[in-house]
């Protein structure tokens, strides 16, 4: 166990000192039973693939070690370098979307990918956090300075962030960029007014993609009325959550992942209800709702507006990411390909959860009035 001295005066010292210990410990938890997971429904995925059987464990072997040291360098950064590596992290993953455009892989009608070295890198998964800081900056900096058009700024930002999002297309990760933001303009404080045109818009942006796109029209009609089309993958996991019961049926007995396609993404969680039970969901449930109320809990005495705007940001999405991937394995909501955070398998979501949560770490942090406290 990791333990320093008070009177350490290092950096790290000073970081074990003030960072949010429950909260890592936490994370810590998620990552371990991620792995776990991982180990367990990804060798039957990648069997049916005609790949090695270990292929996506390894894969994802590689990305873990790099996500911790990620999490933990960005952990012990100021706000303002917090602030800085997203302005840059922005603008580098805005132009990697671009270019997905033209150069990314097609998988499953979609191009959101990009190669390098035989690896393949989905840009859009650190715009979310990065644009969630930067929204917050220019909102506090408008508040913060007369003269300074913040708001103007990010909006913009929103539009090219979202419009780039629906070229790909993937309208799930637009609609969560959307509620994130929505949610920090109202901590802003913005005007009842345009509180009242940006839910219109919103609403008015669903009923045209539901009217003029016909796979987003084809899983909402598919959640509405499991009859009007192909229900299989949703049905499967019910199943899972059934034969699970209570205590699971034990490792690796599980059916689900050797008949679902996505079963060590998107459908990871019915992989945990049917192998470990309600008790193991439960508490997989748990972690999340404690990591997303405890961060907020200590916002509470924060009187930093841009510190406020991006931790509240960055753990709405979290909480937002894990409430979507559940509630569709649960069928309480329509499909949408969104991974569970440090659960799922997926390099470019577990680096760019670990920059997020790297970044809420370091924003939470204590700071007594010490100016050369990081």
């Amino acid at each position: 166990m990791m333990s320093f001295a008070r009177t350490d005066t290092s950096l790290v010292g000073r970081w074990w000192w003030t960072v949010d210990r429950w909260t890592l410990l936490a994370v810590a938890l998620l990552i371990a039973i991620g792995s776990l997971l991982t180990l367990a429904a990804s060798p039957a995925v990648a069997e049916r693939l005609n790949l090695q059987s270990q292929h996506f464990v390894l894969r994802q072997m590689i990305f873990l070690p790099l996500a911790v040291t990620v999490m933990f360098v960005v952990s012990l950064m100021s706000p303002r370098g917090v602030r800085r590596i997203s302005v840059v992290g922005l603008g580098i993953s805005l132009l990697l979307v671009i270019a997905t455009l033209s150069l990314g892989a097609e998988i499953k009608g979609a191009t959101r990918w990009l190669q390098f070295a035989g690896l393949s890198i989905q840009p859009s998964e650190f715009v979310k956090p990065c644009f969630a800081v930067v929204a917050a900056w220019m909102l506090a900096e408008q508040r913060r300075r007369e003269g300074v058009p913040g708001g103007l700024i990010c909006c913009g930002l929103f539009i090219l962030v979202a419009s780039l999002l629906v070229l790909q297309p993937d309208f799930g990760m637009t609609a969560v960029v959307a509620m994130v933001w929505f949610g920090q303009c109202f901590i802003a404080g913005l005007s009842m007014l345009w509180i009242a045109i940006l839910v219109g818009l919103g609403l008015v942006g669903a009923v045209a993609a539901y009217a003029t796109i016909p796979h987003v029209a084809s899983r909402i009609d598919r959640f509405l009325d499991p009859a009007s089309g192909d229900s299989y993958q949703i049905d499967r996991a019910m199943d899972a959550f059934g034969q699970g019961g209570l205590l699971g049926r034990g490792p690796g007995e599980g059916m689900v992942k050797r008949v679902l396609p996505d079963a060590h993404t998107d459908f990871i969680f019915s992989v945990a209800g049917e192998e470990f039970g309600l008790i193991a969901c439960l508490i997989i449930v748990a972690l999340f709702g404690f990591i997303t109320l405890r961060g907020f809990a200590r916002l509470l005495r924060e009187d930093d507006l841009f510190i406020l705007l991006a931790a509240a940001g960055l753990l709405t999405q979290f909480g937002l990411q894990a409430v979507i991937n559940i509630g569709v394995n649960l069928n309480l909501l329509p499909t949408k390909g969104m991974t569970l955070p440090f659960i799922s398998y997926g390099g470019s979501s577990l680096l760019a959860l670990a920059l997020a949560m790297g970044m809420v770490l370091a924003l939470t942090r204590r700071r007594p009035n010490l100016a050369g406290l990081p």
